[in-house]
């Protein structure tokens, strides 16, 4: 078949690797001038099964209730408005229970999973360099209370085949050194071996390339405007996309099936076809600095749980992401929380960076109030979606590329995960379907 993904960062991208090498004719449509310009451009670098707990967990509102009106606050959110974020923060309220939590644990490991294993082959096969490290992922407690409530959710994961063992302070301490300064400071942490890190735009541009080379057609600098239907209920198809090209023209391209992977602004995409995708961006920040004294920077990536910061090692810089601003479609710098990443920065890892010349960023992560995507099949029966995968889309990434892949191809994908518009077993057997609201 012929294929046109919108899109091009990590989902988009991976999408399109995996259905070339399914045989099918595959163009990708962005509005950038090249691949992974937006939010894979510069996240936190972790590829991280063991950090699948959703932000929508039973701690979540009494948290934000205590941030609210807090400019650095790990979570901010700004009321406006719109009709979609009060739904979504109705929805991410409802998410919040303990069952739905465990629920969405499971789904979210499974696809993680699957995609690191995915990742892992892809990066033999291909040879991509990307500043990977293999040393796994070390989450770090500076609050008791924080460390003791991860205990469940570390053990729930271990359940489900992801071995995030808790640990004390002094073993946090002895496999990141960096970390001496505050051990004091410590109430203990968790440690999964089996974790990475690497750079999602090294990764994405790379596989991008040797896509090109192998076949499918990049076209960038194209702005979509609107996907082209015809036909009713179920018998409705689209038929094109309409875009802008490089040229500036207006153009509409043909293809036998669609696969949508366009983030936070699939939502406006979709929306005029009568699909109401349950997506909210969350602007994330992150800051880069150049490593000075590579003895005192960390070399296993990290998650400050207090501060909700990521940490990676990438090469010779040194990546630290996180916080979430709920604030519509805005991607402008908010001083205040840049300088709080820098402060927390320096006060772990004093005169290891170069901390006067940051470079500060802002992406749009596609939110779902479960943290659970939309992967699968919409109610148009040649169009597909590939979005919502929130903080997660590096780790996601290459696993939800090949899922797709399969499903576009009328095959089921070798994971247990509950895909969108693609019927499943249930325990009693029977046959369900997953539908965005």
């Amino acid at each position: 078949m012929k294929v046109i993904v919108l899109g091009s960062g990590i989902i988009g991208t991976s999408s399109a690797w995996f259905l070339n090498k399914q045989g099918h004719e595959v163009t990708v449509l962005d509005r950038q001038p090249g691949a992974a310009r937006e939010t894979s451009f510069a996240n936190g670098g972790q590829i991280s099964v063991s950090h699948a707990e959703p932000w929508s967990n039973p701690s979540a509102p009494m948290k934000i209730l205590k941030w609210l009106g807090k400019e650095d606050a790990p979570l901010l959110y700004r009321f406006r408005p719109e009709w979609l974020q009060w739904k979504w923060a109705m929805s991410f309220l409802r998410e919040c229970t303990a069952a739905r939590t465990d629920e969405n644990i499971r789904q979210i490991v499974a696809l993680c999973e699957y995609s690191r294993l995915t990742l892992k082959a892809l990066r033999a096969e291909t040879g991509i360099p990307y500043d990977c490290l293999t040393r796994g992922i070390l989450h770090f407690y500076t609050d008791e209370k924080e460390f003791q409530a991860s205990l469940p959710a570390a053990r729930l994961m271990r359940e489900l085949g992801c071995e995030r063992k808790s640990i004390d302070a002094d073993e946090v301490v002895r496999i990141e050194p960096a970390l001496a300064s505050i051990r004091h400071k410590l109430a203990g942490g968790d440690y999964t071996e089996t974790d990475e890190s690497g750079d999602v735009y090294k990764l994405t541009t790379g596989l991008a390339e040797r896509a090109a080379a192998a076949g499918v057609d990049f076209r960038f600098n194209t702005t979509i405007t609107r996907l082209l239907t015809e036909g009713a209920g179920a018998s409705a198809r689209v038929t094109g996309v309409e875009v802008i090209n490089a040229e500036g023209r207006h153009e509409v391209l043909r293809a036998d099936a669609f696969v949508v992977a366009m983030g936070s602004f699939s939502v406006q995409l979709l929306q005029p076809l009568g699909i109401k995708l349950m997506i909210y961006p969350g602007k994330g920040y992150s800051a880069t600095y150049k490593v000075l004294d590579a003895a005192r920077a960390p070399t296993v990536s990290l998650t400050d749980d207090g501060y909700k910061l990521v940490v990676s090692r990438l090469g010779d810089r040194l990546r630290v992401a996180g916080t979430c601003e709920l604030n519509g479609y805005t991607r402008e710098l908010n001083t205040t929380r840049c300088e709080a990443i820098t402060r927390r920065t320096r006060e772990l890892f004093p005169d290891a960076c170069d901390y006067e010349n940051p470079l500060y960023w802002t992406g749009l992560r596609p939110l779902t109030p479960s943290n659970v995507p939309y992967v699968g099949k919409t109610m148009i029966d040649n169009l597909f979606i590939n979005s919502g995968h929130g903080t997660l889309g590096w780790t996601m990434g290459a696993g939800s590329g090949r899922a797709i892949a399969d499903i576009v191809s009328g095959l089921r994908p070798d994971v247990d995960f509950k895909f969108t518009g693609v019927p499943r077993r249930d325990p009693s057997g029977s046959l369900s379907r997953q539908q965005p609201a």
